[in-house]
Formats: C-alpha cells, sequence, structure tokens
C-alpha cells in the first residue's frame, strides 16, 4: 500500500506525555499498522517544545531525527542529537525529547510491542 501527505491523520498533542507546548502528529499508515506495529508517525517540535519523559513497557520505540537539533533522555542521559541520529528505547526504558534548538526539530517514531 502507498500512503500520500493527503492520507496522514493530522493532530495537535499538547503537553504531550507532560512536555512544554505543542507537538505536531501525523500518522503516517493510518488504520493500517502491521500486528505487531503501534505507531509510525512523523512528530515536529518547534523551538522550545518538548515530550516529557515516559517509560515504555512490552514494546520498544525508535527515533530516527531528520532536521533541527535537540536533547533527548536516553534513561537519566541527556544526549544531543541532529539529522541522522537514530534511538532506540527497548522496553524498561525511559526517554524525553526537547527543541532546544533554534528550528523544527523533525523525526520518525515507530513503536513495535515486544
Amino acid at each position: 500500500m502507498i500512503f500520500t501527505p493527503l492520507d496522514y491523520r493530522r493532530e495537535d498533542r499538547e503537553r504531550m506525555r507532560g512536555g512544554n507546548g505543542t507537538v505536531r502528529y501525523e500518522e503516517l499508515i493510518p488504520g493500517a499498522f502491521p500486528k505487531n506495529c503501534r505507531v509510525f508517525a512523523k512528530l515536529t517540535l518547534e523551538p522550545g517544545c518538548s515530550i516529557g519523559r515516559h517509560t515504555h513497557e512490552g514494546e520498544t520505540e525508535l527515533y530516527t531525527f531528520v532536521s533541527g537539533t535537540g536533547t533527548v533522555m536516553d534513561d537519566d542521559i541527556p544526549i544531543k542529537v541532529k539529522p541522522g541520529y537514530v534511538m532506540s528505547t527497548p522496553s524498561g526504558h525511559s526517554h524525553a525529547v526537547e527543541n532546544d534548538g533554534g528550528e523544527d526539530l523533525v523525526f520518525y517514531a515507530c513503536i513495535i510491542l515486544d
């Protein structure tokens, strides 16, 4: 199946996971997730926006950063990210994302059920 931007389900998520600002969330394959996939989305955080720290249980979340810069918390370790960086947060671990740069931080997220 092919999906185009016209097919994406878009919504603004205020204070996502207790973070700051509004996250632009685009579900890329609405209603067509494979059995073990819970999320496949493009997320955009404007400067100063963040996704609060949260823990994954029974699933792994993958991020691929495509534009902008920011800081992620990988469990308790802050790491600067930029385009080309990939993050994996397995079950039992936590993460958070903050756009502390000067342009939109854009990344793709995929959550796979373990």
